[in-house]
Formats: C-alpha cells, sequence, structure tokens
C-alpha cells in the first residue's frame, strides 16, 4: 500500500511553541487560496482613468515626507513624488518576487513532489507571477519608466538566490514582504488614494498573507533543525539582506525625475526622524520575530541596526 508523504516525524519545538504539522499547515493555505484568489486583470479596472488629485501612495509613506524639502515642494510636486515612489516600489515588487519564486523552486527541487507543502510552493509561484505581471502593468498605466536596482544590488542578488541556504531564503522572503505589506495594509482602505492603487493593494495584502505565514512556518522549523553553521550564516546573511532592502527600498532617480536635487534630497531622507520610524515600524514586527526564533544575534543583530531597520 502506498502511503502519501508526510514530512514531519517528531514534533519540533521553539521559542514560541510547538511547530504546526507541515502538511497541515499547507493544506489550510491551499484552502484559502481556493477560496481567496484573484485575477488582476479581470478583478481591476485597468481602463478607467486616474483620477484628479488623488495620490499614488499615502503621502505619510513618501520618502521626504515631513523634510524641510517636502515643506518647500508644492503640492502637484509632492503628489507627483508619490506616483513616482510607487512605481519605484512596484519596481523593486517585481525584482524581489522574481527572485523568490527561484528559492521556492530550490526550496521543493528535493522535496516529496505529491505533498501539499509541495503543492502550496507551486500555488505560491502561481501567485507571484500574477503580482508580478500586475506590478509592471501599474508602471506602465503609471506613465513612470521601471525603477530597476543598482547593477551592485542585482547582481549580489544573483549570488543569493544561487547560494542561499533554504533558512536564509525564507528570512529573506519574509524581509521583502512584511515592510511592503504594513504599507499597503495601511493603502488600500485610504479613500485618498487612487482607486487602481487600492485595488492592486488589497490583492497583494489578503495573497501574502498566505505567504508569509508559509513562510514563517517553515523558517521556524529551519532555525530548529539546521546545523549550527547554517543558523549563524542566516543571521549574517539576514542583516546583508537588511540593509540591502534599506538602500534600495526608493530608487534615488525618483527625485531627478521630479525635478528635485538628489544630493539634498538622500541628505534629508537619511536625516529624517519620521522615515526611520516608517521604516522602523514597518519591520517591527518582523524583527520581533526573528529576534524571538534566535536570527536576531551576533553580527547579524548588527548588520540589522546599522540598516535603520532595527532600534
Amino acid at each position: 500500500m502506498t502511503t502519501a508523504p508526510h514530512a514531519d516525524t517528531e514534533p519540533l519545538r521553539d521559542a514560541l511553541g510547538l511547530l504546526k504539522d507541515r502538511e497541515q499547515v499547507a493544506e489550510r493555505l491551499l484552502e484559502s487560496s481556493a477560496r481567496h484568489s484573484f485575477d488582476p486583470d479581470r478583478e481591476l479596472d485597468w481602463e478607467a482613468p486616474f483620477e484628479e488629485g488623488k495620490w499614488f501612495w499615502p503621502p505619510e509613506l513618501v520618502s521626504l515626507y515631513d523634510t524641510p524639502l517636502w515643506r518647500r515642494m508644492s503640492q502637484e510636486q509632492r503628489m507627483d513624488l508619490a506616483r513616482h515612489e510607487a512605481a519605484s516600489l512596484a519596481s523593486i515588487g517585481v525584482w524581489f518576487e522574481i527572485i523568490l519564486m527561484q528559492l521556492l523552486v530550490r526550496h521543493i527541487y528535493d522535496k516529496p513532489m505529491a505533498s501539499s507543502h509541495v503543492r502550496y510552493a507551486l500555488t505560491e509561484i502561481e501567485d507571484e507571477c500574477r503580482h508580478s505581471k500586475m506590478f509592471t502593468r501599474f508602471i506602465a498605466k503609471a506613465g513612470v519608466r521601471p525603477y530597476p536596482v543598482s547593477r551592485l544590488h542585482h547582481n549580489l542578488a544573483r549570488v543569493l538566490k544561487t547560494v542561499s541556504t533554504t533558512p536564509g531564503s525564507f528570512t529573506a522572503t519574509l524581509l521583502g514582504e512584511e515592510i511592503l505589506d504594513w504599507m499597503q495594509r495601511l493603502t488600500f482602505p485610504d479613500e485618498r488614494i487612487q482607486p487602481l492603487v487600492r485595488g492592486i493593494t488589497r490583492i497583494h495584502v489578503v495573497e501574502e498573507a498566505r505567504h508569509v505565514r508559509y513562510a514563517r512556518e517553515e523558517l521556524r522549523r529551519q532555525m530548529v533543525s539546521c546545523p549550527r553553521w547554517e543558523a549563524e550564516l542566516t543571521r549574517i546573511s539576514s542583516g546583508e539582506a537588511a540593509r540591502v532592502m534599506s538602500i534600495s527600498f526608493v530608487n534615488p532617480q525618483v527625485y531627478t525625475d521630479v525635478g528635485l536635487d538628489r544630493r539634498e534630497a538622500l541628505a534629508q531622507v537619511r536625516a529624517s526622524a519620521h522615515r526611520r520610524e516608517v521604516m522602523q515600524t514597518g519591520a517591527k514586527r518582523l524583527t520581533d520575530f526573528l529576534d524571538e526564533i534566535g536570527v536576531l544575534r551576533g553580527v547579524g543583530r548588527r548588520l540589522w541596526k546599522s540598516s535603520g531597520l532595527l532600534a
């Protein structure tokens, strides 16, 4: 008699308690995916014109908000910067999700192909494909060019997705998903924002909640069961990934494209207490979790602090 593959043989426990059965987690996520998945091409009205006087991103989340430069800018220029920053975030989203899809494929390569754990990973890859298409379509609709990350960070990511260990992959996954998720949860209910942007962020929040659950559960499992060297490598690589993410979050070209002095804008963003609070608040749920499961230790913790994402 053939039995279905089952990943868990003994219960595992970490600082957060008993880990849930891997297959049961995947089965629940598959059920949720069947009930709450979206086709952005059909769900969203891509033909409707943008509404006059509405923002493309909440002003409080724009990088220059509440700086001296922001106070000198006209309302039109502020709204234009928000449009460009929304396109910049969509661009980094596509870059990140392409990396994530490759990491997921690597993760399941040696896993039992008939397992629910693998089937959910394939479902998540489907979600990420739709998200990437949605973001690229938004960039084109917004009339803004894409904002790729720097060549250095592009090639650093090439190395990461080639050599990353499994816990490192899931830590990077959460880093890319949770800060933007926090921002999007503020965006989609905000009536000041363009309806298309609200629709995009609503879809992304609903579907990314499942991705975060999958990654968190698997990272907990990996940190309990991986060798000591792999856990330490995860701490260091996650700190470096946090540094790269904080630098890449908004492409500096956006300031030039709206007629600002790039050096002055960057200097004011770096000095902005409001921006620092936004980024640390956006990362807090993640950093609290990583701290509890033992990722934020030693050199890795110092790298996280230097990134500005950890107070």
